[in-house]
């Protein structure tokens, strides 16, 4: 029998009842899948007595050993928590005396290793810089995850520096991690920066996982490896221990196998953070009242037809779901989003200006036991470590962000000013408001490109900008495949208002149910027609 039909890793032994197959959540048998299962099936599960944390992070444990260090070797962990399995157990026995925490009490948990622990793993941003730095406290959303009763697995690989450090970049490696691949097609790009979280949660390495964006480092990585991914409005969830490029659009978000898990993870993570000033009056809260099968029924969708995609089968699986969007009720406008050009060299600027501050800033207070303590000395490192940290690409932009001045800078405040300017309120803000909109859609990117070290990536199209640089809300939701590659479509919308984006993608999901577990082919074959 195929390997993605039916697999029995290690850990299969310890869980009872609990089939491990790949076709659907629920298996015929009755037995729960735990390829597709959701966090609330899991949930379930553990309180029916059929499923227990600890065997469910053996099996998670067992999976990574058979698919990503070995096998397929999607190489998406960068790190296994060493302490998962004592967490897990001690879990389960609060469960037994005091009954759960919550929705993800128990439930194994991946985060990028750019967000801080304070536990025995490193978050090194996938630089062998940061190797030998220790955390001296746990990132304020890993606190609330821990709260929250998650295990925390392990960390993942991603684009070293969240695709920062250069121009020339390959999406999904790093120097420490090495090439994250993409479980759809091995040798196709994972995208990035959140690249090992996307293809760990596509290859079913844990329930669910975090990553982080400052431009489509969510979005783009979800939508490329079949997932659902959630960039909240910057704020929404503290940047507290994470290793930042810009203050202005940096986010943590969820990226998960359906709308349902990252609504559950979204709540997990918010909430008032003293060292996050962005955060102030935040408070947790449930999302998963906003999963309403019914969602599309009257909601006004503006079709941004500037953001069409260039690849015409894109194109044909965005038309489809909008044709979906009309049968279910939802109204749709013909909208263009204006003045996106306006902003294309003023982001980068503010990113360099932030990136340069910020790093530094991080690095006195977690950069403890490491060999930089600065912007700077992270320069001269990679110089002097040429061999293994730029050997594929160089760190151009980190020398311009080194050579910025501080925040106070009339070319920093202007580039700031023309960025907010154009895309909230003569943009995003702007469409919202005139058309009467509760969203805005356009397809997400195309499918994955072939990862080339040489000539580094080949990026096509993108609607991430726009809500990066307001700071707005986006979530991306699989719509289909292109030659076996998953593309998605995307629902934008004003500041704090993930909850419609959620209604809507949940009712789009429902409607539609895309997703399917990757099969792990070496590649694809060309696409004719």
């Amino acid at each position: 029998m195929h390997r993605r039909n039916f697999i029995k890793l290690g850990a299969a032994g310890a869980l009872g009842t609990v089939a491990i197959s790949a076709n659907s959540a629920i298996a015929a048998s009755g037995q729960l899948n735990l390829i597709d299962a959701s966090v609330a099936q899991l949930q379930a599960a553990m309180t029916a007595g059929t499923l227990t944390a600890t065997a469910l992070t053996k099996h998670y444990l067992a999976r990574i050993k058979a698919i990503d260090q070995a096998g397929p070797h999607i190489n998406a962990v960068i790190e296994r928590n060493p302490d998962a399995l004592t967490i897990a157990a001690a879990l389960d026995a609060e469960r037994k005396s005091k009954g759960p925490r919550g929705p993800l009490h128990g439930i194994p948990v991946l985060i990028k290793d750019n967000i801080a622990t304070a536990d025995r793993m490193q978050t090194t941003a996938g630089s062998l810089a940061l190797v030998g730095a220790k955390a001296p406290r746990d990132a304020f959303l890993v606190t609330q995850l821990r709260e929250a009763g998650a295990v925390i697995l392990g960390k993942t690989n991603l684009s070293e520096w969240a695709n920062i450090r250069s121009t020339r970049s390959t999406s999904g490696w790093s120097a420490r991690g090495g090439l994250t691949r993409n479980p759809y097609a091995l040798d196709r790009n994972t995208s990035g920066s959140s690249s090992g979280s996307a293809a760990a949660i596509a290859a079913s390495l844990a329930a669910i996982a975090v990553g982080t964006e400052t431009d489509g480092s969510i979005t783009s990585p979800a939508s490329i490896c079949g997932l659902v991914g959630l960039k909240p409005t910057v704020g929404l969830i503290s940047r507290d221990g994470i290793i930042p490029i810009s203050h202005t659009q940096d986010t943590p978000g969820p990226m998960t196998r359906s709308v349902a898990d990252a609504a559950v993870l979204l709540g997990a993570m918010t909430g008032t953070d003293p060292h996050d000033s962005a955060t102030a009056g935040i408070k947790r809260q449930d999302y998963m009242r906003f999963l309403d099968a019914d969602g599309l029924r009257g909601a006004r969708i503006g079709v941004v037809r500037n953001a069409t995609a260039s690849h015409p089968a894109v194109q044909a699986l965005a038309s489809a779901a909008l044709a979906v969007m009309a049968a279910k009720g939802a109204i749709l406008v013909d909208v263009e989003l204006p003045n996106i050009s306006k902003y294309g060299d003023s982001e980068l600027e503010v990113l360099l200006y932030e990136l340069k501050t910020g790093l530094n800033t991080y690095l006195a207070e977690f950069a403890t036991g490491a060999p930089v303590r600065t912007l700077n000395d992270v320069i001269a490192f990679n110089q002097q470590h040429r061999a293994t940290e730029m050997g594929f690409f160089d760190q151009e932009l980190f020398l311009r962000a080194e050579a910025k001045g501080g925040l106070d800078s009339p070319e920093y405040l202007a580039a700031l000013a023309n960025n907010r300017q154009y895309s909230r309120t003569e943009g995003i803000d702007q469409v919202l408001a005139e058309y009467k909109l509760d969203a805005l859609f356009a397809p997400t990117g195309g499918p994955a490109w072939l990862t080339d070290t040489i000539n580094a990536d080949h990026f096509g199209d993108s609607f991430s900008t726009p809500a990066a640089v307001a700071g707005y809300p986006h979530i991306t939701v699989p719509a289909g495949y292109v030659a076996g590659l998953p593309v998605g479509v995307s629902f934008v919308a004003g500041a704090y208002a993930e909850g419609m984006l959620i209604k809507l993608a949940y009712a789009f999901e429902q409607s539609t149910l895309h997703r399917r577990a990757p099969g792990f082919p070496a590649s694809v074959k060309q696409h004719v027609g």
